[in-house]
């Protein structure tokens, strides 16, 4: 009998999210930063140095922030598992109890339950309590070095984009090429990221190109409101 296989894409959320993340936050305030520092009215080499080092600096604080971030939801999840095996070293009826109402909110009856809750705690109690009462599962647990080292790396590439625009661009036409080019390279995030973790496309684009040209347009504006004051 040929076994079935089911691989559910729950199982990419951990490093997707810092993914998507790193990308959009790397493509959104370059993009930014440029659009602001060129609509101020200076000349390319001040653009693409305040771009170069808006990359540096947000890699280094995107893998900080989320190694930082992700350590904390760790911290937690390793003290709510201590904590539960303490309480199933003390009180292990108890905990069996708990367990069962677990079971009985979800449908099944009082006697089944019971069965279910003595079944999976014979094999492995904490494993059972830490997934069905904590909510903590091998799919959903904290991985700081992988979301800090996937968050930097996705940061510098989507970073780079805007910045690589910026180099071969027109100055004169700096501002929109930059701009146009970024909401292209976050429609294009938006899709892909949609399509690697099984929601809508449409939606998901929309969604990020909206939040990226509003956060342009605002910086664009602070740009040339501080170059017609120093003009």
């Amino acid at each position: 009998m040929a076994r079935h296989i089911e691989r559910h894409l729950v199982a990419r959320i951990g490093w997707l999210r810092a993914a998507v993340l790193g990308a959009n936050d790397g493509i959104v305030s370059t993009a930014s930063l440029i659009v602001g520092v060129a609509a101020a009215g200076t000349g390319r080499q001040a653009v693409l140095v305040a771009g170069l080092a808006g990359l540096v600096a947000g890699a280094m604080s995107m893998a900080a922030g989320e190694y930082v971030s992700v350590s904390s939801q760790s911290d937690t999840e390793a003290a709510d598992l201590e904590r539960e095996r303490g309480e199933l070293a003390a009180n292990p009826k108890a905990e069996r109890e708990e367990l069962a109402q677990i079971y009985v909110s979800r449908g099944l009856d009082l006697a089944l339950a019971h069965q279910v809750a003595d079944k999976l705690m014979a094999g492995d109690a904490l494993a059972a309590h830490a997934r069905d009462e904590l909510g903590i599962s091998e799919h959903t647990t904290a991985r700081p070095v992988q979301a800090a080292l996937t968050s930097s790396a996705t940061f510098s590439v989507g970073a780079a984009l805007p910045l690589a625009v910026a180099a071969v661009a027109p100055v004169n036409g700096l501002t929109w090429a930059v701009s146009a080019a970024s909401l292209a390279f976050l429609a294009l995030l938006g899709a892909v990221g949609a399509q690697a973790g099984g929601a809508g496309v449409v939606k998901a684009t929309v969604r990020v190109t909206f939040w990226g040209a509003f956060a342009m347009a605002l910086t664009a504006g602070v740009g040339a409101l501080f170059g017609v004051a120093a003009g």
